[in-house]
C-alpha cells in the first residue's frame, strides 16, 4: 500500500470568496475544484490547521502553516503517492475470487 503524502482540503464556495485574495497562491485547480495540498491536517479545534510545504522567494524551502474555520471546509481528502489522487472514473479493478 503506498504512503500517506497528504491531504487535499476543499472549502464551501462562500468560504473561497470570504477569503479573496489571501487564499488564493495556495489553491490548486483540480477535477474536483479549487483546494489546498496540504502535509498535514490538525482538526482538533475550531480552526483547521493546515501545513504546507512551500517556497521562499529567494527560492529556500520553507513551512506554511494555514488556518481557517472548520466550517469554511467543504471536505478533506487524503493524497496518495500513486498518482491515481482526483475524481476522473477509475478503471473497474478485477473481480477476486477465493480458491
Amino acid at each position: 500500500m503506498n504512503a500517506n503524502v497528504g491531504y487535499a482540503v476543499f472549502f464551501f464556495p462562500q468560504a473561497l470568496e470570504a477569503l479573496g485574495d489571501a487564499i488564493k497562491p495556495y489553491l490548486v485547480e483540480g477535477q474536483g475544484g479549487l483546494h489546498v495540498l496540504c502535509r498535514e491536517i490538525d482538526t482538533a479545534g475550531a480552526l483547521i490547521e493546515m501545513t504546507l510545504d512551500g517556497q521562499s522567494a529567494d527560492g529556500k524551502s520553507m513551512q506554511i502553516e494555514l488556518m481557517v474555520p472548520q466550517s469554511m471546509v467543504r471536505m478533506v481528502v487524503s493524497a496518495r503517492g500513486d498518482g491515481l489522487f482526483g475524481f476522473a472514473p477509475r478503471a473497474p479493478k478485477e473481480n477476486l475470487q477465493a480458491d
